[in-house]
């Protein structure tokens, strides 16, 4: 078996991929991702013991929020890149060895993890094969830990978000040592697994309320706000990922230079920040999910920079045009370094590149709505409480989450189609690429599509649904005239997952297929806990959902 990867919704037949990945990274590199993930474990080992007895490192408060954020799917296809992180880990593993040895701190018996190391490349390709998922036998036990190592992952890249605008939370980083080590630790129970998975939640919930800050402090409260979706005869740079630093930089380094700026896929919400209002060349969205990149790159025409998750392997059609950022990577693409000091990235080469290029082939035109984050929606809270005890309103459905390419899909413009026209759809993430341009109407003069932004956003829909609960007076958010039908794609998604049941969001739907790192038992555990279930039919699933309770 060259390799074996179950982590995203779109693993090969539902299982996993054991060949190549449907995500398109070669055997070779997931093996090497699972290597670096077990190095990763081992720093997260030492820096427990290093915590406990006060002993500080500032590389190892980076280092796993990096490394894991570089092992999320559709992240970092580069071998040498992901070989580079590798050794730089052993590197610091061996610095917290040396740092325990001088405090004459005992270790004994360390994991294998926290004690290999690696002469050679092949050294490391030859561990490579054997530290993967299918390292731990016990089904359950492995289910659990991975349960645990994706919501890590997922919080780790959030993280890095907030940490980029310069805000910090050592306790994060903590927790993440803290449960990476822990799934080295045999002698941990189920019971231990599921409390720290909870743990895994709550964290996930203070990380998210960082980087809401950092976004907000940095660049102001997003507004309702209405994207233009068509394009202008200028050349363009199309940015697509998460990171809102690129594209401030970006933005200053293009203003006057005669070139466009648009977003694609989950950079879509950038347009509702009031800081990037001011720049006129800042045009518009083109395109949407991340899914349909090949054939929307293609037709851009200009430079693209893909700052975070998600990259698709390029085509040969746009390849010379693509530049990668941060931790993102692709063997034979041009990588814009990363920041130093406090001097911005440099982009001109994809602006004397953009000058030089057609402008966009326009895809479409018209305008999608959105900026409806927790502030914004609070702002009309009176006239949302106003219509829900009227009955204008009856139920609110979160629709947040990721879009992908199965067909099976399709399932969430139909649902989010033959809604009632007495719901409103909360949503975040790309999932919205699937309704959010759908004429669903309003409600008197509320949308029924709130679009909060980013997957990163999904705090701000737990804000919401919890200020509902204080103003309706009720006990249980689970009272709440909301249902939640939520699709997932990668790690980022488990952690929201996560982070909504820790604050007792029960009867959840998850969609369209339950993951497939899930032992039957597990799965047993979320429905009898939770109430988790998959979907079925958008008729079967509507009637059951909307029911009165």
């Amino acid at each position: 078996m060259p390799m074996f990867c179950l982590q995203c919704q779109e693993t090969a037949g539902g299982k996993a991929c054991t060949k190549a990945g449907v995500c398109g990274k070669a055997a070779e590199v997931a093996n090497l991702q699972d290597l670096l993930l077990y190095v990763s474990k081992g720093i997260s080992y030492y820096s427990v013991i290093a915590g406990e007895n006060g002993i500080d490192n500032a590389l190892a408060q980076t280092y796993p929020v990096e490394s894991l954020f570089m092992t999320l799917t559709n992240v970092n296809f580069d071998k040498e890149a992901i070989i580079k992180k590798i050794r730089e880990g052993l590197r610091l593993k061996n610095s917290l060895q040396m740092q325990l040895q001088n405090k004459n701190i005992p270790i004994t018996n360390p994991p294998d993890a926290a004690a290999w190391t690696a002469n050679s490349d092949e050294d490391l390709e030859s561990k490579a094969v054997s530290v993967g998922v299918l390292a731990t036998e016990n089904e359950d036990v492995r289910s659990l830990r991975a349960l645990l190592t994706y919501g890590i992952k997922g919080m780790a890249a959030y993280y890095h978000h907030a940490f980029i605008l310069g805000f910090k939370d050592t306790e994060i980083i903590s927790f993440i040592h803290k449960a990476l080590a822990a799934t080295l630790d045999d002698c941990l129970t189920a019971d231990d697994l599921v409390a720290l998975i909870l743990e895994t939640g709550k964290y996930g919930v203070t990380t998210l309320a960082l980087l809401d800050q950092a976004n907000t402090t940095t660049y102001g409260s997003p507004e309702i706000t209405s994207v233009n979706t068509g394009v202008r005869q200028n050349p363009g740079i199309l940015i697509s990922g998460h990171d809102l630093k690129d594209l401030d930089e970006l933005l200053q380094q293009t203003e006057g230079t005669g070139v466009d700026v648009y977003t694609h896929g989950e950079m879509l919400p950038s347009h509702y920040y009031p800081a990037f209002k001011k720049y006129s060349h800042f045009v518009g969205n083109y395109g949407n999910a991340w899914w349909k990149q090949a054939e929307e790159f293609e037709k851009f025409n200009g430079p693209i920079l893909m700052t975070t998750n998600c990259l698709v392997p390029p085509k040969d059609s746009y390849k010379d045009r693509l530049f990668t950022t941060s931790i993102v990577g692709f063997e034979g693409i041009k990588h814009i370094p990363d920041r130093s000091g406090n001097e911005a990235k440099d982009f001109e080469a994809l602006i004397e590149m953009a000058k030089k290029c057609l402008s966009p082939t326009e895809l479409e035109s018209g305008n999608i709505v959105g900026g409806f984050a927790h502030q914004q929606v609070l702002a009309l809270a009176d006239k949302v409480i106003e219509a829900v005890k009227a009955g204008a309103i009856k139920k609110f459905v979160v629709m947040a989450g990721c879009d992908g390419r199965m067909k099976s899909r399709e399932y969430y413009a139909d649902f989010a189609a033959k809604l009632p026209q007495d719901t409103v759809i909360l949503t975040a993430g790309c999932a919205k690429y699937r309704y959010n341009k759908l004429n669903l109407g309003d409600i008197g003069g509320i949308p029924r599509v709130l679009d909060a932004g980013q997957c990163n956003d999904s705090y701000s829909l737990a804000v919401i649904a919890l200020k509902l609960k204080e103003v309706l007076g009720l006990e249980d958010i689970n009272q709440l005239p909301i249902i939640y039908n939520i699709a997932w794609y990668e790690q980022k998604a488990v952690l929201v997952l996560l982070a909504l049941l820790y604050l007792g969001v029960k009867n959840i739907r998850l969609g369209p297929t339950l993951p497939a790192f899930l032992s039957p038992n597990v799965v047993k555990l979320l429905v009898e806990t939770f109430g988790i279930g998959g979907i079925s039919s958008v008729e079967d699933d509507l009637a059951i959902m909307l029911r009165e309770e």
